[in-house]
């Protein structure tokens, strides 16, 4: 009996599973922080074009 407590109390397998929960979730808002940044600048850079154009659609009317 006090050995399978022994056993149990040296047992890392829990720590390790938890360990690369971690890891797993700090991935997971890496990607999503870099998805949305990424989102943003081509967002930002998308509405430049947008606007280039209507602004050579307006200048082209005149």
């Amino acid at each position: 009996m006090q050995n399978l407590m022994s056993r149990y109390i040296k047992d890392e397998s829990g720590a390790t599973a938890i360990e690369y929960g971690l890891i797993a979730a700090l991935i997971g808002v890496s990607i999503i922080v870099g998805g949305k940044a990424v989102g943003d600048a081509l967002n930002t850079k998308y509405a430049a074009i947008s606007d280039a154009i209507n602004d050579t659609e307006l200048n082209n009317q005149q």
